[in-house]
């Protein structure tokens, strides 16, 4: 087990998913899906220690580094990084680049597309050496031959690692994930 969620109810100034309970096992892929607005971005950064628990409880294998891809990537508007210092950045070798993103190395990343900057975040995320990876909507601006990419990049991935992956796409899901989880809807308190 690298993670454990029992009863798990997430959100800021409240509590805004239903209690969650999940384990994920290294070598997992666990697909997360609920409809729009029901926390799942919110239940993921409560994983990531970046949102307040309402309720429950989250174990983390001890000594288990976590990294986020969110669903929407932070990009300034001018940054005058490149991809290469990018990936530096977040000691992610050049060695082993897809040549998609290699050649793009020198480029700047405030010039690049939003399905070329989706693209660097998610091998950035996934070549780091965190156990867990969290991805929150992977597929957003990618076109078909960036999800089939990340298809790949998925189904390569190291058996000691746990993934969670929350994406809308059933087909996505279906060719990545080893099971699948229907996040609880909350109810609003009358």
């Amino acid at each position: 087990m690298l993670l454990a969620l029992e009863g798990v109810v997430a959100g800021y100034r409240q509590p805004v998913t239903a209690p969650v309970s999940l384990v994920l096992a290294a070598g997992e892929v666990l697909g997360l899906r609920g409809p729009n607005g029901g926390g799942k971005s919110t239940l993921l950064r409560a994983i990531a220690g970046q949102a307040p628990l309402f309720a429950g409880r989250i174990t983390r294998a001890p000594g288990i580094s976590i990294a986020l891809q969110q669903q929407h990537p932070v990009r300034l508007a001018e940054m005058p990084l490149s991809v290469a210092d990018y990936l530096a950045l977040q000691s992610v070798p050049l060695a082993g680049l897809p040549p998609r993103l290699a050649a793009l190395a020198r480029a700047r990343l405030d010039t690049l597309s939003g399905g070329q900057f989706q693209l660097l975040c998610l091998w950035a995320v996934l070549a780091s050496a965190a156990d867990v990876v969290i991805l929150d909507e992977p597929t957003n601006n990618l076109d078909p031959a960036g999800v089939d990419l990340l298809v790949g990049w998925l189904q390569q991935r190291p058996a000691a690692r746990g993934l969670l992956v929350v994406s809308h796409e059933a087909d996505f899901l279906a060719q990545v994930c080893t099971r699948e989880l229907v996040l609880p809807v909350a109810t609003e308190a009358a």
